[in-house]
């Protein structure tokens, strides 16, 4: 590296986060005022971003996610303790006294070490393949019905999943939604039962070929299918399948199933040293104010462990 491409190389942290959501955030405001010195790394590329408006954080109801983030960003760079930069983590390499981490953003490499580390990253989404899902993502369809669904009460909606857990999602969808249609675009498995369960619920089924999104500037009208049919709807629901992208991270992370972090209560995950909260972790995306209340109790958990020399860990993952 050289002088002009480098930062904070060499430097040394008490803890790395990475990742600037409310969880992220919140652990970093947390571990400064516990006189941690911090280093805080994100790339600042939401999974929200596309969303105008967040809800359920109590005093920022309705606020624009990015603004939030900017909030708190604000708050923990008031801090001397901390160190916040935006880069992309490429690399958490152990060391024998801790981590080696190091990012790049636009020819500029990151590089510091920290005791301990907490990722914060969250998660990546995928979406089922309609041409036009994107363009009315974040504004008239939504994926998180605790969220959103308040907003959408009384349209005609439309929940799009193609995956196993359709009939309970859908359900949680309908208990915001008096005119709700499941599609499961040939793919989502359904069974006699469960058609019976939405069919009790009053939501309409249709397990036919989906073509894509209909609607213009003014917002979304329809869902048209692959035989040409074209339901009228204003707005709805997917469900992504989501994705944790860890390769970055050189240290055999134990993970779940769903490929999410295992942690114990407070976030210890199988390596000692190094943590996780937020969408990375079991049960994965979750509303931001609980994200947020994950950060502080992450947080609390890194530094009892700091002051105990890493060496106090009975509740880790065993």
């Amino acid at each position: 590296m050289t002088k002009d491409t480098q930062e904070h190389a060499g430097a040394q942290y008490d803890v790395a986060v990475v990742g600037a959501g409310p969880a992220g955030l919140s652990a970093a405001l947390n571990l400064v005022r516990a006189k941690r010195t911090v280093l805080l790394l994100d790339a600042n590329r939401p999974r929200n971003a596309a969303t105008l408006a967040s809800h359920g954080f109590l005093t920022r109801d309705g606020i624009s996610p990015l603004e939030l983030r900017k909030l708190g960003r604000a708050e923990v760079e008031q801090y001397p303790e901390a160190t916040v930069a935006q880069a992309l983590v490429d690399a958490v390499t152990p060391e024998d006294d801790g981590f080696r981490v190091h990012g790049a953003w636009r020819g500029t490499e990151v590089e510091g070490t920290a005791r301990a580390v907490v990722i914060a990253t969250g998660l990546r989404e995928e979406f089922p393949a309609l041409p036009s899902l994107r363009a009315f993502y974040g504004t008239a369809v939504h994926s998180c019905v605790e969220c959103d669904g308040y907003e959408k009460a009384g349209e005609p909606l439309a929940f799009v999943c193609e995956t196993p857990d359709v009939v309970d999602r859908a359900l949680l969808v309908a208990s915001w939604a008096d005119d709700l249609i499941v599609y499961t675009n040939g793919v989502a498995p359904l069974d006699e039962s469960g058609r019976s369960r939405l069919a009790a619920a009053g939501v309409r089924v249709d397990e036919r070929p989906l073509a894509d999104l209909e609607g213009d500037r003014t917002g979304m009208t329809g869902v048209r299918l692959a035989d040409g049919h074209v339901e009228p709807r204003t707005g709805g629901f997917v469900r992504p399948t989501w994705h944790v992208d860890l390769g970055w991270v050189g240290a055999p992370l134990e993970r779940d199933a769903e490929g999410l972090v295992v942690v114990d209560r407070v976030g210890r995950t199988s390596v000692p040293g190094i943590y996780a909260v937020g969408d990375v972790t079991p049960p994965g995306p979750e509303q931001l104010i609980v994200a947020a209340g994950h950060g502080a109790m992450t947080a609390a958990a890194v530094h009892r462990d700091l002051v105990g020399g890493l060496a106090d860990l009975r509740d880790a993952v065993q």
